[in-house]
């Protein structure tokens, strides 16, 4: 690469960082008075992938959306039946880059809550039962999600309408969750099945038949077994 290469390659890399500070929606930014709320220190990064039922959507303090990610509610930019609070994120969250939160009635996330990149999660799917009807165009029934606080969802993980995640779980990475999960658990598979459960008194126990105390793998070797639940 010969000097004026490189002399271009800086400048285009200079341009996208200023431009990725610039586009981020933060409070006080015109972009961010088309949500319902967004919390003091929090951020949505630029370039987002879609912004869609901006009214709906309140997002608490200190949280942080990263790139290319989806967040919307409705059927549509003219959807006019929006509920109030379709998608709702709470304190000191994080959202992973090109991660998809498609609410229609009511996708609730706790405070604390991290997602890695590229989680999927919505509150409705789509029927089939109609036939001669394009799958796409049979609009399916709402089910609302909610993800406690404090818990974890990993890398790639999908969670499915009508889920509701208790609070510190761990969702592990590549996982297909439906249906409801206890709190205080390690969770992964497709479907998901409980890989370890915090038993009080006790401590993190394994869920396949034995009952011995385990150390999961993620905790560094002083966290006593017990003790309080690690970000991981």
């Amino acid at each position: 690469m010969n000097r004026r290469e490189r002399w271009v390659n800086s400048c285009v890399h200079a341009v996208w960082a200023r431009m990725q500070r610039a586009g981020e929606i933060v409070p006080g930014t015109r972009a961010a008075e088309a949500f319902g709320s967004l919390g003091e220190g929090s951020s949505i990064g630029f370039p987002a992938a879609t912004v869609m039922g901006a009214r709906s959507i309140h997002i608490g303090a200190r949280t942080l959306v990263g790139r290319q990610v989806t967040l919307s509610v409705g059927y549509g930019p003219d959807d006019a039946r929006l509920p109030e609070r379709g998608l709702v994120i709470g304190d000191r969250c994080v959202v992973g880059a090109r991660t998809s939160l498609t609410a229609h009635s009511s996708i609730v996330i706790g405070d604390d809550v991290w997602f890695g990149q590229d989680v999927f999660v919505s509150d409705a799917s789509h029927g089939y039962q109609e036939l001669g009807v394009p799958i796409g165009l049979q609009l399916g029934e709402h089910q609302p999600v909610t993800v406690g606080s404090g818990s974890w969802v990993g890398h790639g993980a999908i969670i499915l309408p009508g889920s509701t995640i208790g609070r510190n779980v761990v969702v592990a990475a590549g996982s297909v969750v439906r249906g409801t999960v206890e709190d205080n658990a390690v969770v992964g598979g497709s479907p998901i099945r409980v890989l370890r459960r915090f038993e009080p008194g006790v401590g993190w126990l394994s869920a396949a038949g034995d009952l011995r105390p385990v150390l999961p793998a993620f905790l560094p070797p002083k966290v006593q077994v017990g003790g309080p639940h690690p970000r991981g």
